[in-house]
């Protein structure tokens, strides 16, 4: 039975038309990247801005410690991502990954549908299998340096865990993609760009529902100072919670974390159990001040807007990379309707990850400035902020000075020394 649609190719100008609208919601996504990001959230002081200076923020053992971690990790990390690329290509750019679709759905009867579902599966077991032994070095590093106090089982189900979630998701979401393309070949990619917009927005309020409870478990904080610190100083803020919840994140790791998660009435404060025996009260109020600054500024928000944009400006590119018939040949598809495309899609959709990587790593450093601005004016106690930073960068292990570059594209927040300085500043232009 044969397994390709049988849709004729979109004409030139349905094509024409795809990338039109890509266009126009890329355009629409830069105009929102540039109105919604807050470039600078403090004025000048008086004396102009303080240097970000590693030397004055952390010992030189501490700086020595941070940088041969990070030395440890990068090349793993990088060579990790590049054979990832890598094995997607050649699953995505030959016949091999319409292969892996076929061969998987034939003991099911071979049809699109199990093409699709099981052939993401396979591919994406493949990749993972493919950067297995960089992950197992990575987690050798986190044990040697004290960052992880995961046994290779637990670890092993993280894994697992993390692949069959993401798998499972991309499963769905690309078979919803094929079976669109198989009812209305010459539109599909218009109702599969909102679509996945609409899914952008579902699964930010789902996350904290389904994902979290499969890596952690949560139970309220008792009764305690601290407790009732947490929940004035949301009340404070303009953004109560409903609960404060300590995660059991000391099974997999000794670092230091606290988050705001959830909408309206699910919504939490999340602190890590490795915080309570290590910081005192005024720090982890800070570290929540912070965390509760995102959710008065509505960065969820704006950042699941973001998403959207780009998930409806990414599917009309992918409406028109799918009527480009030497390109369909190569992964030895027919088209977008036909179940052996699942390889090419996930290359296309690992592209399209890596680009938008840098773009979206500087909007969340300009966010994460302006929630530290909120837990400075909230708490207004840069002292326990400056403290607090410390005590994260040191039990993180953050790299205090990355290369420009990598901390251009892969850093998603300020460093270390750029947040003292910053709350030096804030002490300056308050006249601290």
């Amino acid at each position: 039975m044969s397994s390709a649609s049988a849709a004729p190719p979109d004409p030139r100008s349905t094509r024409r038309l795809a990338l039109l609208a890509a266009g126009v919601l890329g355009a629409a996504l830069v105009v929102v990247i540039v109105v919604a990001t807050p470039w600078q959230v403090l004025p000048t002081p008086p004396g102009g801005r303080t240097p970000a200076d590693p030397a004055a923020v952390f010992s030189a053992d501490q700086i020595a410690r941070a940088e041969a971690f990070a030395a440890a990790l990068r090349p793993a990390s990088l060579t990790s991502l590049l054979l990832g690329l890598l094995v997607s290509a050649a699953l995505g750019l030959t016949r091999a990954g319409a292969a892996v679709a076929r061969t998987l759905a034939r003991p099911l009867g071979g049809g699109w549908v199990w093409q699709v579902l099981l052939g993401v599966v396979g591919i994406a077991v493949i990749g993972r299998l493919a950067t297995l032994p960089l992950s197992v070095y990575g987690e050798v590093v986190r044990h040697r340096y004290g960052l992880s106090t995961r046994g290779w089982g637990l670890w092993a189900r993280d894994v697992a865990t993390s692949t069959a979630i993401s798998a499972g998701l991309t499963a769905v979401g690309l078979l919803a993609v094929v079976a669109l393309a198989r009812r209305a070949p010459r539109t599909w990619w218009a109702w599969a760009g909102g679509g996945a917009a609409a899914l952008v927005v579902v699964g930010s309020f789902l996350y904290p529902l389904v994902i979290e409870p499969a890596f952690n478990q949560f139970e309220s904080m008792p009764a305690s100072p601290l407790r009732t610190e947490l929940l004035a100083l949301a009340e404070r803020s303009g953004t109560p919670v409903e609960d404060v919840l300590v995660a059991d994140a000391s099974r997999r790791t000794t670092a230091l974390n606290a988050y705001v998660s959830g909408f309206g009435s699910t919504r939490r404060i999340v602190v890590y159990d490795t915080l309570l025996d290590r910081l005192p009260d005024e720090q982890i109020e800070s570290i929540a001040a912070h965390e509760l600054g995102h959710v008065a500024n509505d960065d969820v928000l704006t950042g699941t807007l973001i998403g959207a944009l780009g998930a409806g400006a990414g599917t009309a590119l992918l409406g028109w990379l799918l009527t480009a018939t030497p390109l369909l040949r190569r992964a030895g598809a027919s088209g977008p309707g036909d179940g052996q495309v699942v390889g090419l899609l996930m290359l296309l959709l690992a592209l399209g990850t890596l680009v938008s990587t840098p773009v979206q790593n500087l909007v969340s450093r300009h966010i994460e400035a302006r929630a530290d601005l909120h837990a400075l004016d909230l708490t207004e106690d840069p002292e326990s902020f400056t403290a607090v930073q410390r005590s994260l960068g040191t039990a993180n292990l953050n790299d205090p000075d990355p290369p420009a570059a990598w901390h251009w594209f892969f850093g998603s927040h300020p460093t270390v020394p750029q947040r003292i300085a910053f709350a030096e500043d804030w002490a300056a232009v308050h006249g601290r």
